[in-house]
């Protein structure tokens, strides 16, 4: 069997033209080391939930990312993460979501998938349950970075002064990350993480661990999504995706391509890496760019930004 490869880092007005060149090569290095992260794993044989788990946490680790270290902040000035696993084989899932100080959450959502009768955990019990399982935990300041500070301060002015939200860039308002992999056994598995939208209200849940909407496996398809999180539950993004793969017959690209449209024309934006039991591979947006990267056993293999 073939086995492939795709993983993003958020998606929105993202142009390189007004991104410094030291900033734009951070990015792709650092896009390209998580791609090769779980490349070693799908390569040696691995299954592709190990795959997905490897390269999200480097994503995680990474502060130029919505995730882990470098999320967001709430409204309240607190950071509240997110993050979902989903095998497709099996179709087991596990999702968190209020994590604040399991330093990775997508470690969590595996935990709460293999180790509890559950799907879903939240908030201070999925903390507790991290500790109780051994995973490392982290004070709330080590997700903490001087860039998103500046950033809620922005978005705490723009509402005070009543300004539109259509002048915010949509990178500044949201941004996931996420990875979809195929391995050597057919087998399909997706994982996501974020920390929501900028000045979020404390306790918002999102589409990350919501799954249909920004997380999805079966034996056809995975998916993870990115963007405005409120439209990919409202529309089940991520298994319409799914959906119109298994019951209309269409290809990966087709099918993707076109719930991404749909949603532009109802307002949301954002963008979703998808793969089949095929490996073939779709990664479209509805916006400016989205940090992406995928590789297959063929050779292809591709690290992006904006639209190339």
């Amino acid at each position: 069997m073939p086995y492939a490869l795709a993983l993003h880092g958020g998606a929105g007005i993202i142009r390189r033209t007004d991104m410094p060149a030291d900033l734009e090569a951070a990015y792709r290095t650092s896009l390209a080391a998580a791609l090769d992260t779980g490349l070693a794993i799908l390569s040696a044989g691995g299954p592709a939930l190990d795959a997905v788990e490897a390269c999200v946490i480097a994503l995680e680790d990474n502060p130029l990312f919505n995730a882990g270290h470098g999320a967001v902040f709430n409204l309240a000035g607190e950071i509240e993460l997110e993050a979902a696993v989903m095998d497709g084989s099996s179709q087991l899932a596990g999702t968190v979501t209020g994590v604040r100080r399991a330093k990775n959450p997508v470690r969590l959502a595996r935990a709460v998938m293999e180790r509890t009768p559950h799907v879903s955990i939240g908030f201070a019990e999925a903390d507790c349950l991290a500790a109780q399982y051994g995973l490392e935990c982290v004070e709330p300041d080590y997700f903490v970075t001087e860039s998103r500070r500046v950033t809620l301060q922005a978005e705490l002015a723009r509402l005070a002064a009543g300004r539109s939200e259509a002048e915010v860039p949509d990178h500044i308002k949201h941004g996931t990350v996420g990875a979809v992999a195929l391995d050597m056994t057919g087998r399909l598995a997706a994982a996501t993480s974020t920390g929501g939208r900028t000045a979020k209200m404390a306790g918002r849940i999102g589409d990350t661990p919501i799954l249909g909407a920004g997380t999805w496996a079966d034996q056809r398809v995975a998916v993870s999504g990115t963007g405005h999180g409120e439209y990919f539950m409202r529309y089940a993004v991520a298994h319409d995706i799914a959906a119109r793969v298994r019951y209309l017959g269409q290809d990966i690209a087709s099918a993707a391509g076109e719930v991404m449209a749909a949603l532009r024309e109802v307002g949301g934006s954002g963008g979703v890496i998808a793969i089949d039991w095929q490996g073939r591979i779709a990664m479209p947006f509805n916006c400016e760019g989205m940090y992406r990267a995928m590789a297959d056993a063929a050779g292809q293999r591709l690290v992006a930004i904006d639209q190339q």
